[in-house]
């Protein structure tokens, strides 16, 4: 059974930083492509970073130069660094991964597997 654990978020200024962490379990990690997405009140769930099974990345571009999604193969883990954070970034942070090596795009129903989340506020 595939497992994702997400971990990092928290209570931060704006400008202020925070790096997310995503735990996976249950599968060859290496092989596949993983994203992040969030999830806003009233809002859909939308994907802000992917990273192919060989480490390409993309973004959209609503954070683009201020997150970067990497990942550690070694660690099983994924992860999201986010800096310059601003009040609209608040929302539930998920990690998911792809069911593709090659797909990290924006479309929710290539990914299989989700974390249950992890809260990201941004507010003085």
């Amino acid at each position: 059974q595939v497992q994702l654990v997400e971990s990092g978020g928290g209570l931060v200024q704006p400008g202020g930083s925070l790096r997310l962490s995503c735990a996976a379990s249950g599968s060859i990690f290496s092989r596949y492509a993983m994203g992040w997405f969030r999830q806003a009140p009233g809002k859909q769930r939308e994907r802000v970073a992917g990273i192919s099974s060989g480490g390409s990345t993309n973004y959209a571009d609503s954070v683009k130069g201020r997150f970067t999604i990497s990942r550690d193969n070694a660690k099983n883990t994924v992860y999201l660094q986010m800096n310059s954070l601003k009040p609209e970034d608040t929302a539930v942070y998920y990690c998911a991964r792809s069911g593709r090596d090659s797909y990290y795009g924006p479309s929710r129903g290539e990914y299989d597997y989700w974390g249950q989340g992890t809260q990201v506020t941004v507010s003085s």
